[in-house]
């Protein structure tokens, strides 16, 4: 069943009226109930102090002193009579045995009376109501301490019908208030009922294609800026419709762009899928082999030696695949902080001496102290690549140099590694960092190369903030090839009063 939200309001608004009421009636007719009962507490208090002062005057009164208790039992009759004229109350009085000696009403006998007059010779005071009536025990001293019990019986008939009649005045207060704010709600929310039923309407117009021209709702509240709110989003929408027909024709560009990249990912994996056929095909042919000619030693020699060069060569190119895919997901792994260039770039150098020497080659180091602020591990991941391929791609006793220099002015620095191998081609200098590109392929191939290196450390150059470069062979030095990076300097300035050092070897 549907239900207007301006008679929700109503309710809403009827039931909090209710809750304040009830709540607020509770605490007031809670302290008037406080209120009467202390009262009551300070009057029997102050007639019991009264008993008690006309019971020691009388017991010093006497012509013959006797025992209090004795004194209690021979004139408790007298004495109470005289108490309830005095007092006006009705007035009974118990020895410390809980026998009555005397008494100007008639106490009844129940469990309860009994319970309190036991709780009363304690010497504590103990009370209770019956109907409107107040039954009050207390202490009735002596000269020398308790002697027995005051029972006073005492009217509450007049504290209950003004309870009742303040409980009776919060009732009907509280039904005309919520009747009156329930009529008064549902008219005042009648009205923003009104303009939401504008809205919704002007929502459906839309919803139909159907755009309104200016605001339903003209109000200087929410529900005003809702409906400017909805005519400006009309005004959009339309706008919109008419230049999504002009972005087909772009979304139409981008799909083919996309199976353009489709078509290119299929290469890259048939490129990935060829690399990994050639070793596999060689140490398929060796185990082929081997179970023909089990016993030609020659065989084993050559099978053993030939499948460990290509199993390594499949192990290199994983890790390569592994490192290039790591690069695109995980981002968040690069972790910068300021890395002495120098010394770095001496460490790489020492991992490298000795596949330098295994090859007959020189090292020469021309470095300067430059401080930048970049990821460690992955500038000694760019710097083995480059050392790697200046050892791989060199000629027998040749030259591998490393050397960079600062560039105050631009906040730079820049490092050239150079070897003495062939020169690379121009037609293939602007191919030489895609992936599984190789100048030559049977020199990758005796050893090692996948074409992944150079892929890698540009995309490790560029994260790290920097450039890699391939410099003419014409601009550096006549044969050789030289690769040229250049980072930006880490703040604050370095000091430019190092020494500049020199090492060779």
């Amino acid at each position: 069943m549907r239900v207007s939200i301006k008679l929700k309001f109503s309710v809403f608004l009827a039931a909090l009226l209710i809750l304040t009421v009830v709540v607020l009636s509770s605490l007031v007719l809670r302290g008037i109930e406080l209120n009467q009962q202390s009262q009551v507490e300070g009057i029997l208090a102050q007639q019991t102090r009264l008993v008690n002062l006309n019971v020691r005057q009388a017991y010093y009164t006497e012509a013959v002193r006797l025992e209090p208790e004795l004194f209690l039992q021979q004139n408790g009759r007298r004495l109470t009579k005289a108490l309830a004229d005095s007092t006006g109350l009705p007035i009974a009085l118990y020895d410390m045995s809980g026998k009555q000696v005397g008494a100007s009403f008639a106490p009844g006998e129940s469990e309860l009376i009994q319970e309190t007059l036991n709780y009363a010779l304690q010497n504590k005071i103990a009370y209770h109501e019956q109907g409107d009536t107040l039954l009050y025990a207390a202490p009735l001293d002596g000269p020398e301490g308790q002697i027995g019990v005051i029972w006073i019986q005492y009217s509450v008939q007049s504290y209950h019908d003004f309870y009742a009649r303040i409980l009776q005045l919060f009732i009907w207060a509280g039904i005309t208030v919520v009747a009156l704010s329930f009529i008064l709600g549902y008219l005042f929310f009648n009205r923003f009922a009104v303009a939401i039923t504008r809205l919704k309407k002007s929502a459906a117009s839309i919803q139909a294609g159907n755009y309104i021209t200016e605001s339903p709702v003209k109000r200087k509240d929410e529900l005003g800026d809702l409906g400017q709110g909805i005519y400006y989003m009309s005004t959009s929408i339309q706008q919109n419709i008419t230049a999504m027909h002009a972005e087909q024709q772009k979304l139409q560009l981008a799909i083919e762009k996309l199976q353009a990249l489709e078509q290119q990912q299929k290469q890259y994996i048939g490129n990935i899928s060829h690399e990994f056929k050639t070793p596999l095909t060689s140490i398929k042919a060796y185990v082929e082999l081997l179970s023909m000619y089990k016993d030609d030693p020659q065989l084993l020699d050559d099978a053993t030696n030939n499948i460990g060069k290509e199993t390594e060569r499949l192990y290199e190119m994983v890790e390569k695949v592994l490192h290039l895919s790591a690069l695109e997901k995980y981002d968040f792994e690069n972790q910068a902080e300021d890395v002495e260039i120098a010394a770095l770039l001496e460490d790489a150098c020492g991992r490298m001496r000795g596949k330098v020497e295994k090859f007959a080659l020189n090292m020469e180091l021309r470095l300067e102290p430059a401080v930048i602020h970049s990821d460690r591990e992955s500038l000694m991941h760019i710097f083995i690549n480059l050392l790697d391929n200046a050892i791989k791609y060199n000629v027998h006793g040749g030259m591998i140099r490393v050397e960079n220099e600062l560039r105050m002015k631009e906040r730079q620095v820049v490092i050239h590694i150079y070897n003495s191998g062939t020169p690379i081609p121009e037609e293939a200098q602007e191919k030489i960092f895609e992936p599984f590109y190789t100048v030559n392929k049977d020199r990758a191939r005796k050893t090692g190369g996948t074409g992944l290196g150079l892929s890698l450390v540009k995309q490790f150059v560029e994260k790290q903030g920097g450039t890699i470069t391939l410099l003419p062979s014409d601009q550096e030095h006549q044969d050789g090839v030289t690769f040229q990076l250049v980072f930006p300097l880490s703040e604050p300035d370095i000091d430019t009063s190092l020494q500049v050092g020199n090492k060779s070897e």
